[in-house]
């Protein structure tokens, strides 16, 4: 197994895509194809979905803390129990970066055949993730990033400025030709890059439709700091046509505001994916009315990939015969019209 290890356009993957692709047809294997031409190459649906040798893989993350933590930790053991080959071991979560570290070292004094890693602080882990790759160990880093590219062999990541970009188009789609529609924000942890991101492509994707943010105030990613926030907003804004809340945990707190509040007049779309989110907007009885999602199975698409690199295999339906080494998740927006499609990945 170690011999293996040694050996503005997005992916469109959604939350399992990854997972996904190990049971996509190989594709591109239009008819009449000679054998060995380029599309022979890369590995089968076949070489992937059959069982290979054990993969020892260790898992490390943060704290479940929030809905959408403990979901990434669950889809990573989901994920690794899914196949037979797999074997994960994994870490305590944590806040602390010294801890994450040790764990880290505890994997490659084990000598595992691949890390599958959410660091509490990209640039906090990145010198033990670089020391695992040169021990001969492929790290996948999960949502968030490194600050050197050697020490990951492939990132999967969300995307938090098309999050912002799909929340604000969605709501210039709503508005349509509405130049004075008061447009609201409420964001999440403001000195966060990622809170930066989507509040970006939220302001530019209302700019290419003539709108602005009218009103923001920001959070901090929990139910009773989204209730506040709200409540603040509400006060200040006697008038409001749409709304985009970040998080769909803190939205629980918006929720409560709104409806303390009385206000009924605009709608609103919230942020991430959660399960109460999504059977809100099924139900359809409350302001809530889309959801923008931010894929909490990037540790099991990881667990995926790494269990590919590992076996020294590729994604089936790529001709490349190598896992790529950065993929970004697609962030969708879930309305009451597509909600059937989403609703089994959310999280609690």
């Amino acid at each position: 197994m170690r011999s293996h290890l040694k050996a503005r356009t997005r992916l469109v993957l959604t939350g399992t895509a990854v997972l996904a692709a190990i049971g996509l047809l190989a594709g591109c294997t239009g008819s009449g194809a000679d054998e060995g031409s380029v599309v022979d190459q890369g590995t089968s649906d076949e070489e992937n979905v059959a069982s290979g040798e054990t993969v020892v893989i260790g898992f490390s993350g943060p704290a479940a803390d929030h809905g959408w933590l403990g979901a990434i930790n669950s889809g990573a053991i989901a994920a690794a129990e899914s196949f037979d080959d797999v074997e994960l071991k994994v870490a305590e979560g944590t806040n602390d970066p010294i801890a994450q570290i040790a764990a880290v070292e505890t994997f490659i004094n084990e000598g595992v055949d691949a890390i599958v890693l959410l660091p509490t602080d990209g640039a906090a882990l990145t010198e033990i993730a670089i020391q695992a790759m040169e021990a001969g160990i492929p790290v996948i880093n999960v949502d968030r990033e490194f600050s050197s590219p050697f020490a990951a062999r492939t990132t999967v990541l969300g995307d938090n400025y098309g999050m912002g970009v799909s929340a604000g188009t969605y709501i210039c789609e709503q508005l349509g030709d509405t130049p004075d529609a008061v447009v609201a924000e409420i964001a999440g942890i403001d000195s966060l890059p990622l809170t930066q991101d989507r509040s970006q492509g939220f302001a530019d994707a209302l700019e290419d439709c003539g709108l602005d943010v009218t009103a923001r105030v920001a959070a901090d990613f929990t139910v009773a700091g989204g209730e506040a926030a709200a409540s603040q907003l509400l006060a200040a804004n006697p008038k409001i046509d749409a709304l985009w809340n970040h998080d769909d945990d803190q939205g629980i707190g918006v929720l409560a505001a709104i409806a303390a509040a009385g206000r009924d007049e605009f709608f609103m779309m919230g942020g991430a994916g959660s399960r109460s989110a999504m059977e809100a907007i099924q139900a359809d009885d409350s302001v809530l009315k889309a959801t923008v999602i931010y894929p909490s199975t990037q540790a099991a698409d990881g667990v995926a990939l790494a269990r590919l690199i590992a076996q020294g295999k590729t994604m089936s339906d790529l001709i490349t015969p190598t896992i790529p080494n950065r993929i970004v998740l697609d962030a969708p927006v879930v309305t009451k019209e597509n909600v059937d499609q989403y609703i089994d990945l959310s999280f609690e």
